[in-house]
């Protein structure tokens, strides 16, 4: 088996807190589903788009941008050409109609698949989407105003345009290649930039330019040649800010991620400097304490609604009666996206739509996103491109849809910034002398409890609870990528590796259940098995038994992530293998086979059924102990009995679903089932040992 895969995230998404739409239409959609009959709500809105009366239209953009909130819905408007529908409304003569029209088009980005922002792409909705960004941009510094307008008033409607547009924009560049040829192509680094520039007059539009440059920039040196030194004062100024609410933190830190995908376009003698500023406040971010924050903030609040002083977040638009991100008693709540563009075809949560409905929450959230931000990109920063790291996690489609490409993060344009196996020696003093290593340490814990309990009892602040919980999983994330990338020495030697073995078993084995969330077992299994990997290859003693890792992989073998199972038999590979070397051990290599046998055997993916073969023939590949594990649960018959059902496994549904380079990876395993089973035919005709 080889080293696990160092993890690489693509950016993810903050609420988008889109407020366009209403209720209108949706007992509308209800009905015809039961009658079945010819009236259509999208064929009805669709046509009142078509309305000379701005307001008609603009109601039929805002009931549009609501009914698409509805994943069920949007297949009958995108039948209906609602992108064609929709996208001359971007540049309409109303405001108004603009905003909304903008609004419903995120929404259909946010709420459809990836697919469906492709589509969007392909049916032409960045050619109004540029022209409405360039007009916005413009408008920032026009002094021009309507004469029905004030020019505060236009200001507020331009800068609410621009903010849906922008995210609209961060949308279907994060799902279509294409889109973000187009952003690059037509110039529109510089609409973002304008955007960002207002920060300290419109935090909220800065931290959409910025979620949106970071998506932009990762990985995209066409879009590096066009990089102006006005563009890098831009973001200069925004990290420089001194603004201290956690909006401010959160652009700042979006801010460094920005400059660190730039960083091959920064002149060399400048390099050593940014990213000293960079670490700094990646340092900075992951220093709050969230758990005491949110306890202040919510402290804050009761104060705020005692004193009678009720400050809601306003809706970018007040004009459409109503704020309409939340219908109360819906049981809906602004919540967690998973990796990736939110999607809430999985299980129709649509809860990234709504906004916090407080300040106190608002900034709360920001926090957390901004944590979650910061140790995201110490990961993209730590991710290794080493050929020998183990094929299936790099492989596996179980993870198509959390966005997390493992691809090298070494691969922009410009020098490598990692090498395989470590980092450079910049980076690598940077992490050390910022403390990022305990500072990531320190958030793979759980939330604190007393912040939980006091979000849970709360419902405008239960979304805070994944957002706490997601914090603690991507710091298990960073921590596997540090310890794939990072020396001994480097993260403390023995001692501090131990300790961090106790770290992990507290995390997993202290609660009455191992924890069943795919996002926290697959991250505690990733830190686990790195950590594992480094001790059994310097023969360090860890805390953790055969029956607890056993315990551990059960959990895990019921994850419908194959990244999930594949780590949990990695990690029995692992502690079979060193146990193999040991005395005594025969009892617990025969734990560790059986339930390799049974995974080879029952796994419904080949990617999990070929990495418990990999196991098997790591942990009985040598040794008296592992001679006798292996006779007394009848290796050999079993794995005679798996090899003609996994070469037909192999032909019969191998060519449909998996990739060339994941069918040779089976196919070598193939070969050495072939030769193992030799091998332990070679052992049958010896005396027991």
């Amino acid at each position: 088996m080889g080293k696990s895969k160092s993890r690489k995230f693509k950016r993810t998404q903050f609420s988008p807190n889109s407020k366009h739409g209403n209720n209108a239409g949706e007992e509308e959609i209800e009905e015809d589903e039961e009658e079945g009959e010819g009236f259509s709500p999208a064929g009805d809105l669709l046509e009142k788009l078509q309305s000379p009366s701005p307001d008609i239209r603009e109601f039929a953009c805002a009931s549009i941008s609501r009914l698409v909130q509805q994943t069920q819905v949007i297949p009958s408007f995108l039948q209906r050409d609602v992108v064609r529908c929709l996208g001359p409304m971007l540049l309409d003569k109303s405001f108004a109609v603009r905003e909304t029209a903008a609004g419903a088009l995120r929404n259909l980005s946010a709420c459809g698949s990836f697919e469906v922002c492709d589509d969007m792409v392909k049916q032409d909705v960045m050619t109004p989407l540029v022209a409405l960004l360039k007009e916005c941009s413009a408008g920032f510094h026009s002094n021009s105003v309507p004469s029905s307008k004030s020019k505060e008033e236009q200001k507020n409607y331009t800068e609410d345009i621009a903010n849906e547009a922008i995210n609209l924009l961060w949308n279907v560049c994060e799902s279509s290649s294409r889109a973000v040829s187009v952003f690059s192509k037509e110039g529109l680094l510089d609409v973002v930039m304008s955007c960002l520039e207002r920060h300290s007059e419109n935090v909220e539009l800065a931290v959409s330019a910025a979620y949106c440059l970071q998506t932009v920039t990762e990985d995209n040196p066409e879009l590096l040649c066009r990089l102006t030194p006005s563009s890098l004062r831009v973001l200069e100024s925004v990290m420089m800010s001194s603004q201290s609410t956690m909006e401010h933190l959160l652009l700042r830190t979006l801010a460094a991620g920005c400059v660190w995908n730039l960083k091959s376009a920064l002149p060399s003698s400048s390099q050593a400097e940014t990213l000293s500023a960079v670490m700094r406040i990646l340092s900075n971010t992951l220093e709050v304490d969230a758990g005491q924050a949110i306890l202040e903030l919510k402290e804050q609040e009761s104060r705020r609604r005692e004193e009678g002083e009720e400050r809601e977040v306003q809706p970018c638009s007040d004009r459409l009666g109503e704020e309409t991100g939340s219908r109360e008693g819906d049981g809906m709540e602004e919540g967690d996206a998973e990796m990736g563009k939110p999607n809430a075809s999985a299980d129709n949560d649509i809860s990234d739509l709504l906004p916090p409905k407080n300040e106190e929450v608002k900034q709360a959230t920001a926090l957390l996103s901004a944590q979650q931000t910061s140790l995201e990109i110490i990961v993209n920063m730590c991710c290794s491109d080493d050929p020998s790291d183990d094929e299936w996690e790099e492989l596996s489609s179980s993870d198509e849809s959390d966005m997390c490409a493992e691809s090298s993060l070494c691969e922009c344009s410009g020098a490598q910034v990692l090498s395989p196996l470590c980092l450079s020696a910049e980076i690598h003093a940077a992490v050390i002398s910022f403390l990022l290593p305990e500072k990531v340490l320190k958030k793979t814990e759980f939330p604190s409890s007393a912040a939980l309990d006091t979000c849970m009892k709360c419902p405008g602040w239960k979304s805070l609870v994944k957002k706490m919980h997601r914090v603690q999983c991507r710091a298990l994330f960073c921590l596997h990528n540090m310890l794939s990338v990072m020396e001994e020495e480097a993260l403390g030697g023995v001692v501090a590796l131990q300790a961090l073995a106790e770290h992990l078993s507290q995390l997993v084995f202290s609660q009455p259940e191992i924890p069943k969330e795919d996002e926290f077992l697959e991250a505690v299994t990733s830190a686990v098995r790195s950590l594992l990997q480094i001790m059994a290859s310097r023969n360090i003693p860890q805390c953790m038994s055969p029956q607890q890792l056993i315990g551990l992989c059960e959990a895990a073998a019921q994850c419908s992530h194959t990244s999930v199972r594949v780590n949990a038999i990695a990690i029995l590979g692992i502690t079979g293998s060193t146990l193999a070397k040991q005395h005594h051990t025969a009892d617990k290599l025969q734990m560790i086979g059986s339930f390799l046998l049974q995974v080879a055997t029952k796994d419904p993916s080949l990617v999990g059924t070929g990495e418990a073969l990999d196991a098997l023939f790591d942990v009985f590949a040598d040794g008296v102990e592992a001679e006798r594990a292996a006779r007394h649960i009848k290796l050999l018959p079993a794995l005679r009995t798996l090899q003609p059902v996994f070469k037909a496994k192999i032909r019969k549904e191998g060519r449909e679903n998996y990739s060339p380079d994941q069918l040779c990876v089976l196919d070598n395993v193939k070969v050495n089932l072939r030769r193992f089973i030799s091998y332990l035919e070679t052992l049958e005709k010896k005396p027991n040992p």
